[in-house]
């Protein structure tokens, strides 16, 4: 039996990173090191350099739609996903929608 923490090390893992805006969309293939995580990913995507708005360090990740930690490590055949900051608070654009339709209910009810 030969010893294969050298290969360990050496082994690669093919990822994705997906990132879009409403017009532009990427994603890149990249082969990285075993053991990168879903910020080194990013990073190592230089996606950044493509979207002069995309700032790493503030951006959320996500692995195929479920938000993970920077430091998550990746597993091959994994997409790591980009996210944009939100415009409107969920919350809140919900509530006013009920509004208007609460108000067009009481106006259509005269």
């Amino acid at each position: 039996m030969g010893n294969d923490t050298s290969d360990k090390a050496s082994a690669t893992i093919r990822v994705e990173v997906a990132y879009a805006l409403p017009d532009k969309q990427s994603l890149l293939a990249l082969d990285v090191p075993a053991g990168t995580t879903a910020l080194q990913a990013a990073e190592q995507s230089a996606l950044a350099d493509e979207y002069d708005d995309l700032v790493l360090a503030d951006a959320k990740l996500g692995i195929f739609g479920k938000v993970v930690a920077p430091t998550q490590v990746l597993r091959e055949g994994d997409r790591v996903e980009i996210y944009r900051p939100l415009i409107a608070d969920p919350k809140e654009v919900r509530k006013a929608r009920a509004a208007r339709a609460k108000e067009r209910r009481s106006e259509s009810g005269k």
